[in-house]
């Protein structure tokens, strides 16, 4: 009773903002693949091969992997000739090879993930078309939306394959490990390559998409713990919830329950280890958040991150009936809250000093908002390879290293939890 009284004599003192004014998105990201698109045909192909990949039998499930099911020479060729074949359906695409890369593996990993086969061929390969956010990211990578935003299918390079291949070993042991990630989930990597003059070869992996939600998400950040390069191009005024903002935009403290936020933590430095001894660097956390219409109370506590091995006896956090009642009343349900997945939190404004154009966290104002929250790592596969090395040399010259996102995995990763573990605080 002394907890409840105090709590609320807390969140009396403090101050509640107004909730922010947001352009209504229009329509949903990205545009349509129809007939007459440029990958109309490529799209095809991916949908083909998937079909194939996940529809054929497949040994019963186990998830303690040999290590030669690692094996990068582990790969199945499928041609798909447009007349058909004894394994292949005919198509109206033209013709083309399918790659699978080491299949065993990512079959594995969405039995892990609890991912059923039959939906996510739907997903993927249902009658409503794939959709091609409007531009590639710096990278040069295109980036697809499957129709129920569950799914993302990115465009990667050889070396990124290569990358992720090496590292499947560590990563699937993680992820079996640690059933709170926060890294990105893959659950395909795959090649089509086009016969004929082209013999083009494009190379993609399928990954859960972070903010499918039926939350509208009003704000979304892709924050690096960098400084130069590190605002959005858009002026305010074209601004909208679609809009990816970064570091230098970044105006929130976000206030995580006391043991969420320990969670948080653990899982954080257990994440970036993973990606430090990979040689992984250039991540960010992705954080989106929905505005709560009705500002009510933070719940005592939030529903529990599964413990893992290595805490099971700890006190887990769970939701009061009154909180759990609100969230259930909402649209995605209390159900599925868990560490980063629609997690009911506190955020505060703060607001930059005119005087430090690269003050990455703004001062604290004492003006709360009650959020849901959304937050992953992302964008795991880039090495410390002989180009960042170069890249960080020369603009180690230019500017000031430590604002560069460029810079060794060891000291990527410290600025990196230095920077999460400034913005993500205890709700007191």
């Amino acid at each position: 009773m002394m907890m409840m009284v105090l709590r609320v004599c807390l969140e009396d003192s403090t101050s509640r903002g107004s909730l922010p004014h947001f352009k209504t998105p229009t329509k949903r990201q990205g545009q349509t693949i129809s007939k007459g698109h440029k990958n109309y045909e490529l799209m095809l192909n991916l949908q083909l091969g998937i079909r194939h990949s996940v529809g054929r039998p497949g040994p019963v499930i186990s998830l303690d992997l040999k290590s030669s099911a690692f094996d990068p020479k582990e790969k199945v060729w499928t041609k798909f000739p447009p007349e058909g074949s004894k394994h292949t359906p005919p198509h109206q695409s033209s013709d083309f090879r399918w790659k699978d890369y080491c299949p065993l593996v990512f079959r594995t990993l969405r039995k892990l993930f609890d991912v059923d086969a039959a939906d996510y061929m739907i997903s993927i390969c249902g009658d409503d078309a794939l959709r091609e956010l409007s531009s590639p990211g710096k990278s040069g990578s295109f980036f697809y939306l499957t129709n129920d935003d569950k799914y993302m299918i990115k465009t990667i390079k050889k070396a990124e394959v290569k990358v992720l291949l090496r590292m499947l070993p560590a990563y699937y042991n993680h992820v079996r490990s640690f059933e709170n990630t926060l890294v990105t989930k893959f659950y395909g990597l795959h090649c089509v390559k086009l016969t004929g003059t082209a013999q083009k070869k494009v190379r993609f992996v399928i990954m859960g998409n972070l903010l499918c939600t039926h939350y509208t998400i009003h704000r979304r950040f892709d924050l690096k713990g960098s400084s130069h390069g590190r605002t959005t191009s858009k002026p305010e005024s074209e601004i909208d919830p679609s809009t990816t903002l970064k570091d230098l935009d970044l105006n929130y403290l976000f206030r995580l329950e006391k043991t969420w936020f320990e969670e948080f933590c653990r899982q954080v430095d257990r994440d970036c280890d993973l990606l430090e001894q990979e040689r992984i660097m250039d991540y960010s956390l992705l954080v989106g958040f929905h505005f709560r219409e009705v500002p009510t109370p933070l719940a005592s506590g939030a529903v529990t991150p599964t413990g893992n091995a290595d805490h099971e006896n700890e006190e887990v956090p769970r939701l009061s009936q009154t909180g759990q009642d609100q969230l259930d009343s909402e649209p995605s349900g209390g159900s599925s809250i868990r560490l980063g997945i629609s997690m009911p939190a506190r955020i505060e404004k703060t607001v930059r000093k005119p005087e430090c154009e690269t003050q990455l966290v703004g001062e604290p104002t004492g003006v709360f908002y009650d959020v849901i929250l959304f937050f992953g790592i992302i964008d795991i596969l880039q090495d410390y390879d002989i180009t960042k090395k170069l890249e960080h040399a020369y603009k180690s010259m230019q500017y000031d290293p430590t604002s560069i996102s460029a810079v060794d995995p060891k000291q990527y990763s410290k600025r990196f939890r230095d920077f999460i573990f400034k913005i993500f605080v205890e709700d007191t």
